[in-house]
Parts: C-alpha cells; structure tokens; sequence
C-alpha cells in the first residue's frame, strides 16, 4: 500500500522540492500551503496521511501552533509529523512543547530525509 505523505509550507519551491524527492521514492504526496489547510485538509480527507511533513516558520498560523492544535485532537493524536526548519534543530524541538517524530534541516541532505521518512512510516 502506497503511503501518503501531506507536505505543508508556504514556500512553492520548498513544497515542490520535497515532492519531487518523496514522489521518487514511490511516495503519494499531497500539499497544502498553510497551516490552516493542513487542519482543514485532515479533518475533510477521508484517509489522513501517513504522514505530515511541516514547515515551523509559516504566516498566520505557524508549524507549532498546527502541531499543538493536531495534538490535542484525538483522531489525529497520534498522526506522525516531521517538523522542517532552517533554524537549529535541537532549538526547534525545545521550541515544539509537544510530541514530534523529528526535524529535517535546511538545506535538506537527501538521503537523511529518505531516512527519517522511512523510519517514521515503517513503525
């Protein structure tokens, strides 16, 4: 079964770089670009992600504030996220306050990012 993987950032570039590298590792990618989409995206999808893949830095409502709100939802609880960032890694997970399976820096190291997306899926 193919997994899906929900990317949100509100940079296209970004977005589209993490689909092109996800979609070759025979990946379903979907997009949204903004925080408010992705809760929108997850409460109307009859089938949630596998997966999200999220930007911290993001206008209106930013990463943290998706994953506090993702987390206090019990349907979507336990929904694996993979926070993105430029900023210090270990700076972001302090930052977070809530549970996150990690955190991909920029610029991304390909075969680091294929890594944790595996890791995280394969559980």
């Amino acid at each position: 079964m193919v997994k899906k993987i929900l990317i949100c950032d509100d940079v296209a570039d970004n977005t589209f770089l993490l689909q092109t590298i996800l979609e070759t590792e025979d990946y379903y990618v979907e997009i949204a670009n903004s925080g408010a989409e992705v809760l929108t995206k997850i409460e109307t999808d009859l089938e949630p992600p596998d997966l999200l893949i999220l930007d911290v830095m993001m206008p209106e409502i930013d990463g943290y504030e998706v994953v506090k709100r993702i987390r206090q939802s019990d349907k979507f609880k336990s929904l694996p996220i993979l926070l993105v960032t430029g900023f210090n890694k270990d700076d972001v997970i302090n930052d977070c306050g809530v549970q996150i399976e990690g955190v991909i820096q920029r610029p991304y190291d390909t075969d680091v990012l294929i890594a944790q997306v595996l890791a995280i899926l394969s559980k």
